[in-house]
C-alpha cells in the first residue's frame, strides 16, 4: 500500500523530495495539523532546511495572496527579481494594511482557504485603498504648501532685515552716490536754492524792470501767481511756506498776537518775544532736511533762529536788515563752493549744504516806506532782479545751471494806502474794553470780559454797517472757511478786517480827522495783510532745475503757498512731515506762457477803485492828496526832454524825491493861499483834465510814497 508523502513525518529528512515540495504540501492541507518534533530536537541541518523553507514559503504565500486579491487563478509560482521589484513598488505606493493582513493569514495557513472571501472583498479594499491614497496625496500637498509658505516667509523676513541693516549702516551720502552729478570738478547731490523776495507782488513782473526774472520764467515752470495764506503778512506766510501748514495749524497766526495759554505776546521784531521754540509749531524745511542728514543753510528766513524742535542746523544766518544784496550773492555762492562729501578737504564742520533758503526783505521794506507804485520801489525791484541775475550767473560759471534747482517765491503783495482809506478804531469800539489788540492792518480784538463779546460784536457790526470797506467776524461763528483762520486759540475771538487798501488805526497811531484837516500823509505808504485772494496780494513762484524737467516757459495753475514745502522736499529727496499741502513733483503744466490763448498779464488797480468811499468828504480828501502830490511831480517832469520815456533810476533824479516832501511843499503853498485857488481851478476843469491826468500818472509817473510807520512785514 502506498503512503502519502506526509503520512510519515520522519521521512521528511531522508526523502529525495525537495524541501520546497515538502513545504508546499505541508501548508496546503486545511484538514490536518502539524505533529513534527519540537524545535529543540531538530538538528542543525533541519534548522537550515526550515529557515530556507520559511523564506520560500513567505515569498510564495505573498504572491498567492496578491493573486487572490486581484481575483487571478492558477497555482503557478513565479519568484524572481522582477516580482520582488514589483512587490517593493507596491509597498512604496501604499500596499496597505489589508495586504499585510492577508500575507499574515496565509503564513498561518489560513490564506488558501479564504481566497474566495478575499476576492469578494477585493472591490471594497480597492476603494478604501484609493481613498487612502487620495487622502495621503492631499496631506502631502498641504504639507508641501505649508513648507513653501514657511520658506517664503523666511526669505521675505531675511530681505527686510537685510534692507533695514543696510539703511541703518550706510551713510546717506554713499546711498545717494548714484544720484550725484559732476560739474567737472566736484560731485553734487540733489541741491536746491530757495529765494524769497518779501513783498514782491505778482504784477511787478509786468513793469519791464525784471529781465532776469522774466527770462527765468521762460526757462522754468511757474503759474501766473501764487496765493499767500491768510492773513497775508510776512511771518505767518514765511512759516507757512517753510512748513506747508496754514497759520492756524503751525501757530504763528500773525506778526503780533497773544497766546492765552502762555499768557505771553508774540511780537515779530522783538527777539525776546518771538525766537522761543514754543511759538513755532510744525516742522520747517531746515529741520526736516537735517533730520534726514541733508545739510542745510538758512539765510535770515523768519523763524530760523528759534532752534525749533531742538534740531541743530548746519548754517543759520541771523537777520540783518541792512545787508547789501551783493553780500547775499556772495554768501550763496560761498556755500556752494564748499567741498562736497566726496571732495578732498571735505569737513563735517563745514559741509556743503544741499538746501539753501535765503530771505530778501528789500522790496517789502521799500514798498512799506514809499508805496508799491513809487519811483523808489522801481529801483528796488530792479536791484532784486539784478541780485537773482548774479546768482544765476554764478551757477553758470560753476557749470551748475542744470545741476542745482532754483526756486524763487514771494510771500504776499502790497497795496497803496491813503488817509482817505483809514478807519478810526475808537469810532467802532472803546479800547478800554479790550485786553489785547492783535494783527495789523486788520485787527483781532480780545475783550477784557469774555461775556461782553456778543455785545461788542453787535456794536461793531452796527457802526460799520454804512461802510462797505470793512468786515466783522467772530472766530468761532462766521469766519470765512477759505481763510483757514479759526482753529487756534491764538486767533482773537473778534476780528475787524478792512478791504484791500484800507487800514484800521488807533488815535495814538494816527488821528484820522486831524490828518485830513492838516493834509498829513499816512505812513506806511504800502500795506498788506488783506484777503489773501485779492489780486494785489498775489505772490510769485518760479522754478528751474533738474527737479523740474519741463519745457521752458511751462505754465501751471495757480496754487496756495501751503504747497511749497512738499515741492522743496521732493526736489532734494526728502520725506515731508505731515502738512496741509497736496501738490507733489513732478508739477503738471497746463500750457505755455507764450500760448496765444494764455490770458494777458493782469495789472490790478492800485489804489483799489472798486470800493466806494463812505463819504464825499473822503473823496474830496483823496482828490486833494492826489493833485497836491501831482503838482510837484508835474513841475519836475516838465523838465524832461522826452516826457514819454520811462523815468530814469538815477539817484540824483528829481523824480526820486519822496512824496512826503512834495506834500509838505504843497501844504506850505496852501497856507499862503495858493492851494485854495488851485482847487477852485481844478474843480471847474476836473471833467476835462481827469482823463489826461489818469493817463499821465499810469504811463509815466508812478505814485510817490514816503516814510515808514515802523510796522513792516
Amino acid at each position: 500500500m502506498s503512503m502519502r508523502p506526509h503520512d510519515n513525518p520522519e521521512r521528511v529528512a531522508n526523502s529525495e523530495a525537495s524541501a520546497d515540495e515538502h513545504t508546499l504540501y505541508e501548508h496546503t492541507s486545511d484538514d490536518e495539523g502539524y505533529d513534527g518534533r519540537p524545535s529543540g530536537e531538530l538538528s542543525e541541518g533541519d534548522h537550515d532546511i526550515l529557515e530556507s523553507e520559511d523564506e520560500r514559503e513567505r515569498l510564495l504565500t505573498q504572491d498567492e495572496g496578491l493573486r487572490g486579491m486581484l481575483g487571478r487563478k492558477g497555482s503557478g509560482v513565479k519568484v524572481g527579481k522582477w516580482d520582488r521589484k514589483k512587490e517593493m513598488k507596491k509597498r512604496r505606493k501604499g500596499g496597505d494594511a489589508e495586504s499585510s493582513t492577508l500575507m499574515y493569514e496565509m503564513e498561518e495557513g489560513i490564506g488558501a482557504s479564504r481566497t474566495s472571501l478575499r476576492s469578494r472583498r477585493s472591490s471594497e479594499s480597492d476603494e478604501q485603498r484609493l481613498l487612502a491614497i487620495r487622502s495621503q496625496k492631499k496631506a502631502r500637498r498641504q504639507s508641501l504648501l505649508r513648507r513653501i509658505g514657511i520658506y517664503v516667509s523666511i526669505i521675505i523676513l531675511f530681505v527686510v532685515l537685510l534692507a533695514a541693516a543696510y539703511q541703518n549702516s550706510t551713510p546717506k551720502d554713499i546711498k545717494d552716490a548714484a544720484a550725484m552729478v559732476s560739474n567737472g570738478t566736484s560731485l553734487f547731490a540733489p541741491t536746491t536754492i530757495l529765494i524769497s523776495l518779501d513783498g514782491f507782488r505778482a504784477d511787478f513782473l509786468y513793469r519791464n524792470l525784471t529781465p532776469t526774472l522774466n527770462q527765468f520764467i521762460q526757462e522754468g515752470i511757474s503759474p501766473k501767481y501764487m496765493l499767500p495764506s491768510f492773513p497775508s503778512v510776512t511771518f505767518p506766510n514765511h512759516y507757512t511756506m517753510a512748513t506747508g501748514m496754514y497759520p492756524e495749524a503751525h501757530g504763528v497766526v500773525g506778526n503780533t498776537f497773544w497766546d492765552p495759554s502762555l499768557e505771553k505776546e508774540f511780537f515779530y521784531t522783538d527777539p525776546e518775544r518771538s525766537l522761543q521754540p514754543h511759538w513755532w509749531g510744525g516742522e520747517p524745511l531746515w529741520v526736516t532736511a537735517e533730520k534726514q542728514k541733508v545739510r542745510t543753510a538758512v539765510h535770515m528766513w523768519p523763524g530760523s533762529e528759534a532752534h525749533i524742535l531742538d534740531q541743530e542746523i548746519a548754517y543759520i544766518d541771523k537777520y540783518n536788515g541792512s545787508e547789501m544784496l551783493p553780500r547775499k550773492v556772495d554768501r550763496v555762492m560761498g556755500l556752494l563752493d564748499l567741498p562736497g562729501p566726496k571732495d578732498i578737504g571735505a569737513s563735517a564742520n563745514t559741509p556743503r549744504p544741499q538746501l539753501i533758503a535765503a530771505y530778501v526783505p528789500n522790496v517789502d521794506g521799500d514798498g512799506h516806506k514809499y508805496g508799491p507804485n513809487s519811483t523808489e520801489i522801481r529801483k528796488t525791484i530792479a536791484n532784486a532782479d539784478a541780485m537773482l541775475g548774479a546768482i544765476l550767473k554764478g551757477l553758470h560759471e560753476r557749470n551748475l545751471t542744470n545741476i542745482v534747482n532754483v526756486i524763487v517765491v514771494s510771500d504776499h503783495g502790497m497795496a497803496t494806502t491813503d488817509v482817505s482809506r483809514l478807519i478810526q478804531l475808537e469810532d467802532l469800539i472803546d479800547p478800554q474794553e479790550l485786553s489785547h489788540i492783535d494783527g495789523w492792518p486788520l485787527y483781532g480784538l480780545r475783550p477784557k470780559n469774555a461775556s461782553s463779546l456778543p455785545r461788542l460784536y453787535k456794536q461793531v457790526k452796527e457802526r460799520t454797517a454804512s461802510n462797505p470797506n470793512v468786515e466783522v467776524y467772530l472766530r468761532d461763528e462766521n469766519m470765512p472757511t477759505r481763510y483757514h483762520f479759526s482753529k487756534n486759540q491764538r486767533i482773537a475771538p473778534l476780528w475787524i478786517v478792512p478791504k484791500t487798501g484800507w487800514a484800521i488805526v488807533t488815535k495814538d497811531e494816527f488821528d484820522v480827522e486831524e490828518g485830513k484837516k492838516k493834509g498829513d500823509v499816512y505812513h506806511p505808504r504800502g500795506l498788506h495783510g488783506y484777503d489773501h485772494e485779492h489780486p494785489l496780494m498775489r505772490a510769485i513762484f518760479v522754478a528751474r532745475g533738474p527737479a523740474f524737467p519741463h519745457v521752458g516757459g511751462s505754465k501751471m495753475d495757480p496754487f496756495q503757498n501751503i504747497e511749497l514745502y512738499n515741492i522743496v522736499c521732493d526736489s532734494i529727496g526728502l520725506k515731508p512731515a505731515p502738512n496741509n499741502g497736496t501738490l507733489r513733483l513732478p508739477l503738471q503744466p497746463t500750457g505755455h506762457h507764450n500760448d496765444t490763448q494764455t490770458s494777458p498779464d493782469e495789472t490790478p488797480d492800485d489804489p483799489v477803485s472798486t470800493y466806494p468811499s463812505p463819504s464825499s468828504s473822503s473823496s474830496l480828501a483823496t482828490m486833494s492828496s492826489t493833485f497836491d502830490s501831482l503838482s510837484s511831480i508835474l513841475a519836475s517832469a516838465s523838465g524832461l526832454e522826452n516826457p514819454s520815456s520811462e523815468p530814469a533810476l538815477d539817484e540824483t533824479s528829481t523824480l526820486d524825491m519822496p512824496a512826503s516832501e512834495t506834500a509838505v511843499e504843497s501844504e506850505d503853498k496852501g497856507e499862503s493861499g495858493h492851494k485854495e485857488s488851485l482847487w477852485e481851478w481844478l474843480a471847474h476843469e476836473a471833467e476835462g483834465v481827469k482823463e489826461w491826468v489818469d493817463g499821465f500818472i499810469h504811463d509815466h509817473v508812478p505814485e510817490q510814497g514816503d516814510g515808514n510807520k515802523g510796522k513792516g512785514g
